[in-house]
């Protein structure tokens, strides 16, 4: 099947992701898309996730030395805007009248994929001049997670349920604040140390590689610990806002052994840890085959279901700010999915996911002519904000891949 259309619109597309300095964004970058509802901001790990398509795109048609600049510049942007504690906003703006976020009370910060987004412009491009001088501020941003966000049990929990990445997750969303040790947020902060301790390499940094490659193992077996549920052969995010243990009243006659309580919510970044690559073989082999692969769950005609059919929030609407992620397919976990798919060698799977999500978007293409921001994953039918570009060029990574070429890896530990 002849996928040229779907192959040019996307090549296209790419073009207009890459922006020149503008307003407050002092250095060229990669914005999320020109022709949609986003075309002043940057957004935290879908900045991140624009870059690895946009590498693949650029790796076709030669243009990865121009790229390099709007790269680093977008790690730039974002780290011009850190505070004194480390913290940085989740999304930046290049007008700051138009900072909706402002207005909205929240303490969640970028979500840790800037040390994985270093790393990963890194792997194609060695030179770490540019690196040195803003490594300081990488360790303060990573430290501000271990001294504010590190639950007892060695896990990391959301402050609140502003802007997760996962925007309506039933496990974070609509929850107290505090309470969500998400399997979300600690699949990305198992990479985000595993990044950092290989920056730290790089640049001769020999103690700190070791003391982050260290904090690295302690939140795997964390993860382990608390969120794989060896009932259902899953992962899963975990309630970490308990009452504190009491030896007095009710409480004193069987005080509580357990730090956190699973929640067995079907959400589709139960297999972000596959991606990560913290399951063991025999782990993977229960997440992928009595999980993924259930029909009536997440496994759907079009992609992943980002919420099992199986739970009682399963619903198909389309909203902004939260995002709908109850259900609908993304592009973005289609690929994430595909990823840790390859990363196990089930490549058949790979490939069937693969085409998927490339028949979804040439579907579109043809019928719409754009692209939606998600989809009905048994229609195919976009649901919400057609014209949006952005992670969903991760489908050409795809299309690469089912034309047998070299598909471009994130960082990886």
């Amino acid at each position: 099947m002849s996928y040229e259309n779907l192959r040019e619109y996307m090549l296209d597309l790419s073009e207009i992701l890459w922006a020149q300095p503008y307003g407050d964004f002092k250095n060229p970058c990669i914005v999320v898309t020109k022709n949609s509802s986003y075309p002043s901001q940057l957004w935290d790990w879908g900045n991140w996730a624009n870059n690895i398509a946009l590498r693949q795109i650029a790796k076709c048609n030669g243009k990865e030395k121009e790229l390099l600049k709007h790269e680093i510049g977008s790690v730039l942007n974002f780290l011009d805007t850190q505070k004194e504690d480390g913290s940085i906003e989740i999304v930046i703006f290049s007008d700051d009248k138009n900072n909706f976020a402002k207005n909205l009370p929240h303490r969640n910060i970028h979500k840790p994929v800037l040390c994985q987004h270093v790393a990963f412009i890194l792997k194609y491009n060695g030179d770490t001049n540019w690196v040195k001088e803003i490594y300081p501020k990488l360790k303060k941003f990573v430290s501000y997670y271990e001294e504010n966000a590190k639950h007892e049990s060695g896990l990391f929990y959301f402050f609140d349920d502003f802007a997760i990445g996962v925007d309506n997750d039933p496990s974070t969303f609509y929850r107290p604040d505090n309470s969500s040790a998400s399997i979300f947020l600690n699949s990305l902060m198992y990479m985000e140390l595993g990044a950092l301790s290989h920056i730290a390499s790089l640049l001769g940094e020999t103690a700190d590689e070791i003391y982050y490659k260290e904090k690295q193992s302690e939140l795997k077996k964390a993860i382990n610990d608390c969120c794989y549920d060896e009932k259902d052969g899953m992962y899963y995010s975990c309630d970490v806002n308990l009452r504190p243990i009491s030896l007095k009243g009710l409480h004193a006659g069987a005080p509580r052994h357990y730090s956190t309580v699973i929640q067995r919510i079907g959400c589709w970044s139960s297999f972000l840890p596959l991606w990560a690559g913290i399951p063991t073989k025999e782990q993977a082999e229960r997440i992928i085959k009595e999980n993924l692969l259930d029909e009536k769950g997440f496994w759907a005609p079009f992609g992943v279901r980002s919420l099992s059919k199986y739970e009682k929030m399963y619903r198909l609407i389309g909203s902004s700010n939260p995002s709908s992620w109850h259900g609908p397919v993304w592009i973005l976990s289609n690929y994430f999915v595909f990823k840790a798919l390859l990363k196990y060698g089930y490549n058949d799977l790979a490939k069937e996911l693969a085409q998927k999500t490339v028949n979804l978007l040439d579907k579109d293409l043809k019928e719409n002519g754009a692209f939606h921001e998600y989809y009905n994953p048994e229609t195919g039918e976009g649901l919400f904000n057609k014209g949006f570009s952005s992670w969903n060029l991760l489908a050409f990574n795809m299309l690469e891949f089912l034309d047998s070429k070299e598909v471009i890896e994130e960082f990886n530990i």
